[in-house]
């Protein structure tokens, strides 16, 4: 109800409606919306997470996957769960926004969206703030001169790890460090492998980088990712490759189709998009590479302990074998 919530100051009269002409830019949008019939119709909708993104795109609505232009009049911000993206988000839309243009926040109580409002408070003169929907939302208006927390993108964080350097951003999966079961896949791959690989569910490319380290009989190598900013961080991470083509694809696996074929897929798939798991994405993942690989071609997979899908494999695949565990993750080899 996050989109309620950000709307609540117009449809409550808290805040008059924007001016029909006025230029308006949504950070995060679901689509789960409905605006107020007084709204103007020129909306730019930001959105970086594809299968949102195209839901988002479906009724026509203009939909983009960064932020781009200045000089809004209007910038709607949902928030998530991860305080520095928030932030992040907020600093972006008063840079985009023109001066005394409106800023409205929004975010979920149990997410801490009170304390963002305190912290951006001090920072920025606060209008108003209202509670709705289990949420929080907030409103400021852009002074002529940012504040020294808005006025630069944020930091990515770098840092070095099986030796190659690495930079990520606040929001991202693994944000900062490497991810555990990533590491522990990485670790456990055999070595000699050849051919055309992927890695679906790259992230900003750990795995890839590990599989280019310490593969040269790659061929060629495409990364699957559904976040926008995490795909750029991996191309950024990955670099040039001479000799090996590297492909980077902003695509919904679950559901947009994967036209290429290859020898081998290595894979560290979500297992929750909100608070409870949901092995369905995990065994979605799992049809998706069958179709992808060539015929005795290999899958090589980590998954949370207790997750169901040791059977998806067996009925899948023909043959299956456990490459290692430790007390959190297992880990398989799967051959179509």
């Amino acid at each position: 109800m996050t989109a309620a919530t950000l709307l609540h100051p117009f449809t409550a009269d808290l805040l008059p409606p924007p001016a029909p002409d006025a230029r308006v830019f949504w950070l995060g949008a679901d689509p789960d919306l409905t605006l107020p019939e007084a709204f103007p119709s020129d909306i730019t909708f930001v959105q970086g997470f594809r299968p949102t993104f195209l839901r988002l795109a479906k009724p026509g609505l203009n939909v983009i996957s960064s932020p781009e232009g200045e000089v809004y009049d209007l910038a709607l911000v949902q928030c998530t769960r991860h305080r520095g993206e928030n932030e992040a988000r907020i600093g972006e839309a008063l840079r985009r926004l023109k001066p005394g243009g409106l800023l409205v926040v929004a975010g979920g109580k149990m997410e801490g969206a009170d304390s963002l409002r305190k912290r951006v408070g001090s920072w920025l003169a606060l209008e108003g703030h209202a509670s709705k929907h289990h949420g929080i939302v907030f409103w400021a208006y852009r002074p002529d001169v940012l504040p020294l927390e808005a006025a630069v993108p944020a930091e990515p964080v770098e840092f070095e790890s099986d030796g190659a350097r690495f930079r990520t951003l606040p929001g991202m999966f693994s944000h900062g460090e490497v991810d555990a079961a990533s590491k522990l896949l990485a670790d456990h791959l055999p070595t000699g492998l050849k051919g055309a690989a992927a890695d679906f569910c790259a992230g900003w490319g750990y795995l890839s980088r590990r599989l280019l380290d310490a593969q040269p009989g790659l061929s060629a190598l495409d990364l699957y990712e559904a976040d926008w900013a995490s795909l750029q961080a991996a191309k950024s991470n990955l670099g040039g490759d001479e000799g090996r083509a590297l492909g980077f694809f902003w695509q919904d696996l679950l559901g947009e189709p994967v036209e290429r074929r290859y020898d081998l897929i290595v894979m560290n798939p979500p297992f929750h998009q909100g608070r409870a798991a949901e092995p369905g994405i995990g065994q979605g993942m799992i049809e998706k590479a069958v179709k992808a690989l060539k015929g005795g071609g290999r899958l090589f997979m980590v998954a949370n302990r207790g997750l169901p899908y040791e059977t998806v494999l067996a009925a899948r695949f023909k043959t299956v074998k456990p490459l290692g565990a430790d007390k959190r993750f297992n880990l398989f080899e799967a051959v179509r």
